[in-house]
Parts: structure tokens; sequence; C-alpha cells
């Protein structure tokens, strides 16, 4: 668009110049070898004009033929070019569409008309046809051989790592998956792998700095990210407990400052403080968490808090704890074991069937165990609890890929994926809810009908009597007395001109069911079971 308005300017600036001319007329005198030439202004003009359009002309014509050479050969070149690039194209949908035959026809047509130096995708081409072809050790070839190129490096060790992973050679894979993180961070299945191996190995400083590094590269998200900064803090403080006190606790409470509802990183903080006698700072943490999610181990930590105190003080912080989070099972059942060692078997009875009322669990039943056996010893009543128990759902522990662990790890020993560890009920059994007797005597019993009063009538046939005189084990018993079915044997022997049998009167309905009138219920008489 430009070009056109600038030869536009251009010719109108020419016509412009001309009509000048034509309005001034003169002439021009030239004088050459001995001849005197006399033209008019306007004519020298034009042929000014013209001979500068010629030279222009000629100029051109001389340049297209010395250039006609190369200009031939870029055109073949570039039509070259053209077919490499479809075949190469062609052959990449292919391989993505798992025709491994035709893809390596096109990597082989495409490296004819394309040089692999020119071109990196021929060779990712080659290495995905013998991947398709299921030829693993040249496609790792063509992957190594990537590797010596700065522009192919990444997507080298991208598929060296993922043959890692195929082979299941771990090391391996967390190689090349480091090497690619240590050059571009921002690639997700690198940094997911560099981080598991350096989890693994327990270089919480190395993965918290590549926490950063996903972060500031906006891989994960902000809270993600915090979470995964306060599990590596949390496993960081646990692994400095003895050696460094100091260093442990500061990962601890930053840790609990990023997941204050974290209940790992609120034991490791409170745990740090109390045995830096600073129980207040360490009381308000586990309080905090607490209310957030009350867990056992925090109100372990919290009732025995100061070593020295008396049953009596540590029953008073469990309820204290109890009052932060009301109607909750296991502020009842941290309640009754703190009664329980102060020898409260009232309060401590009273809060273990209130946790079972809320959460009928294997842990609330074995406490009502043991504080019957401290308080009666009842071995009936122990025996009793004990199989309610073994038949109740197991109480929550930390599970991580089918292991159940006592305490908390930052890292699954199976997959070794962080943070994998949640506190939970294991699904090793599934039991089913159990009903104590306290709760059974508020269920309303419904009475049983009462004994039919009118004798059925039985059909007297040689067949049916031989039938009911065969011995059998498992018929269905109504009252006191047993009911022989009737096969089709039975009724193939009835003759025709037997004698129909009238039917029985109603059933009367069930006394729960709503539709029937209590006083209408009394005139209604049962009936016994009829045959027919």
């Amino acid at each position: 668009m430009i070009r056109i308005l600038i030869f536009l300017a251009a010719v109108f600036a020419l016509g412009l110049g001309f009509a000048w001319l034509a309005d001034r007329p003169g002439e021009m005198v030239v004088t050459f070898n001995g001849y005197q030439y006399q033209v008019s202004l306007m004519v020298a003009a034009v042929a000014i004009v013209a001979v500068v359009a010629a030279v222009m002309i000629v100029w051109w014509l001389i340049k297209s033929l010395w250039n006609s050479p190369y200009t031939i050969s870029r055109y073949f070149r570039v039509r070259r070019r053209d077919r490499g690039y479809q075949a190469l194209s062609t052959g990449m949908i292919a391989a993505g569409a798992g025709d491994g035959a035709l893809a390596r026809k096109k990597s082989k047509e495409a490296a004819k008309l394309i040089r692999s130096d020119q071109e990196p995708l021929i060779q990712l081409l080659e290495a995905q046809a013998s991947l398709l072809e299921g030829d693993h050790e040249g496609a790792r070839e063509k992957f190594e051989a990537m590797l010596d190129d700065p522009e192919m490096r990444l997507l080298g060790l991208r598929g060296l790592y993922l043959e890692a992973e195929r082979l299941g050679d771990r090391n391996a894979a967390r190689h090349y998956a480091g090497r690619a993180a240590s050059v571009a961070p921002q690639l997700a299945w690198a940094a997911e792998s560099t981080l598991e191996d350096l989890t693994g190995r327990g270089d919480w400083d190395g993965a918290l700095k590549l926490v950063e590094a996903q972060k500031s590269t906006r891989q994960i998200e902000r809270d993600a990210a915090n979470r995964r900064r306060a599990v590596l803090l949390t496993a960081k403080a646990q692994a400095l407990t003895d050696s460094d006190p100091n260093a442990a606790k500061a990962a601890a409470l930053e840790a609990n400052k990023l997941a204050p509802d974290f209940a790992p990183a609120a034991v490791a903080a409170a745990n740090l403080l109390f045995k830096q006698n600073d129980v207040r700072k360490g009381s308000k943490i586990l309080e905090a968490a607490w209310k957030a999610e009350p867990h056992p181990e925090i109100a372990e930590l919290y009732t025995h808090a100061r070593p020295g105190d008396a049953v009596v003080d540590r029953l008073n912080r469990a309820k204290k704890l109890q009052e932060l989070k009301r109607n909750n099972a296991e502020s009842s059942m941290t309640v009754a074991r703190a009664a329980l060692d102060a020898q409260d078997f009232s309060t401590a009875r009273r809060e273990a069937e209130a946790a079972v009322r809320m959460d009928r669990r294997e842990g609330a039943y074995l406490l009502l165990a043991d504080i019957e056996e401290a308080e009666t010893g009842d071995q009936g009543k122990i025996r009793q609890l004990l199989s309610k128990a073994v038949r109740a759902p197991r109480d929550p522990a930390w599970v991580a890929d089918g292991v159940v662990s006592e305490r908390w790890a930052p890292v699954s020993p199976v997959s070794g994926k962080l943070d994998a560890f949640a506190w939970r009920a294991p699904m090793e059994r599934l039991g089913q809810l159990i009903d104590s007797h306290e709760d059974e005597a508020d269920v309303p019993v419904l009475a049983a009908p009462a004994k039919p009063t009118k004798e059925a009538e039985v059909v007297d046939h040689p067949a049916v009597a031989r039938s009911s005189e065969a011995p059998t084990e498992s018929k269905p018993a109504v009252g006191d007395e047993q009911v022989t079915p009737v096969t089709s044997a039975a009724f193939a022997a009835i003759p025709p001109d037997a004698e129909p049998v009238e039917p029985a009167e109603e059933l009367a309905r069930l006394p729960d069911d709503p539709g029937v009138d209590p006083d209408d219920e009394a005139e209604k008489s049962p009936r016994r079971f009829r045959l027919f």
C-alpha cells in the first residue's frame, strides 16, 4: 500500500513538472562537433526522461540475465523444500496416528529433500517412526544424537526420560529429568521427577529451591506452592530436630505459618517450642491447629506439654481442647483417655460413649473396653466390646498408596510422591456400624403376629403325601410346624376332578403399616400359612 502511494505521488509530481514547463516556453541550443541543435524546452525534458527510462530498462535486463542461473536454481530449491516440508508434515501426522510404515516412508522422503541439520524435526520423525516399529534401541540412538544440538537437547532428554520410565530405570529417568530441569525449570515433567529425586534423597533445601523456581515460573499455583513448602519445611524440621534444634524450630514455624491447619507442621513446631520451655507459644499453635482439624497427635502433645503435670492437670487441658471443638468424637476420646488416666471412670465412660455415638470406630470401643477393665473387670462386657471393636471401622491413620503408617512421612514409600500421606480411615477392612445395647433399647420392637388359629386345608393326594413324608433338612418353619413345599410333580398328579380349595383369608397388615387403624386391628384375626 505504501509503495502504491509513493508511485502515485511520483507520477503526480512528474505531471506537475511537465505542466510547469509547458506554461513557460523556451529553447535549448546544443552545439556538438560543429553542429548546432536547437529544440524547445519541453522536447528536451521529454528526451531526458526517455533516456533515463531506457537506461533503467536496459540495466534491469542485463541484471536479470546475469542473475538468471541463481534465480532458476532458487526456484527449484524452494520447490524441493516445499515438497520436503509436505512430506515431513504428512509423516508427523502419520506418527501421531500410529501409522509406523507411513511415518518411516515420509521420514526417508523428507530426509532426501531436506537436510537434517536444516530441519531438526526430521530427527524427531525418525525417532517416532522407530518407536512405532518397536526399534527402541534405534530411537534411543536418535534421542542421544539430539543432545549435541542445543536446539534439540530438551527434546532428546524428554525422549530418553520416557524410555527410561518404560524400562523401569528410575535412576536414569531422574538423571535425564535433572539435566532438563537445570536448563529449563519450567518443564513440569522434569521438575516433578527432579523433586521426587531430591525428596527421596532427603535434600530438602534443594527441593525448596526447586519449588520456589516452579512458583516463580508460575508452573504451580501459589496455594499449591505454599502447601509443598510447608511439607518440605516440616520434613526438614524433623530431620534437624536432634542435630540443629534452632534451624529445625525456624523451619517448623515457617511451615506452620504457611499451613496452619497442617497437623504435622503444628506438632513439629510445638514439640520444638516445648523442648525450649516455651509452653505458651507452643500451646497456641496446637490450639489453632485443633480448631482447624482435631488430630490425636495434637491432643497427645497438648495434654503432655509439661511432663511434670499431674493426671488431673492433663485432664483439665484435655477439657480445654474439648471446649475449642465441641461435638467432636476426637475431643470426647481425648477427654476419656485423660479421665481414665486420672481414674475418673464416670467421666471417661460418659465421654467414650459420646464418642461411640458420634463415630462408631475401633478405637472408641477399645477405649470403652479399657475403661470397663479398669473399673469393673467384667470380662463378659470386655469381650463384647472387643468383638464390636473387631467389626467396627478402623481408626483414621496416615495412608499413602495403600501403605498405612502410624506416623506422618513427607513422601510415599511406594511411589516417592511428595505429600502423598492423607489422614483417613484405611480401606483394608470395611466395618459395619455397631449398635450398642443402649441404642437398641430406644428402638421400638415390633410385635410378631399371633399364631394363626384357622387350620390350613391340605390337598389329600398320594403324591403330595409322599412328598410331605420325604425327609428334608431345609424346611421353612411357621410357628412350631414344618411346611412342606409342593412340587410341580405333585401338581401334575392331581386329578382333573379334584375339588378346588377355597382361598385363604387376607393377611393382616403389619402393625407398623400407617394405613391400619388401631381399633380395627383387634377385630382382624391373622390366618395360618396355606399351601394354595
